[in-house]
């Protein structure tokens, strides 16, 4: 882990204390980053769409699936 000193508005972390109940700035932090993380690779995936070619049998993959 990398230790540094950064400037934060505190208000906004106080919003984002009181909207998620997490109590220390470190955490949320933490859980802030991993969001920006996890909605970057999510916007990367439908950044795709159109640009691949899928071939299969979607009816038959839906029943399958109703199956278990």
């Amino acid at each position: 882990m990398k230790r540094t000193n950064i400037v934060i508005d505190e208000n906004l972390i106080e919003q984002g204390k009181k909207l998620t109940g997490i109590h220390t700035t470190k955490e949320l932090v933490h859980i802030a980053l991993k969001e920006l993380i996890r909605r970057g690779k999510q916007k990367r995936i439908l950044d795709l769409k159109g640009t691949i070619e899928w071939q299969g049998d979607l009816e038959k993959m839906r029943q399958i699936r109703g199956q278990k």
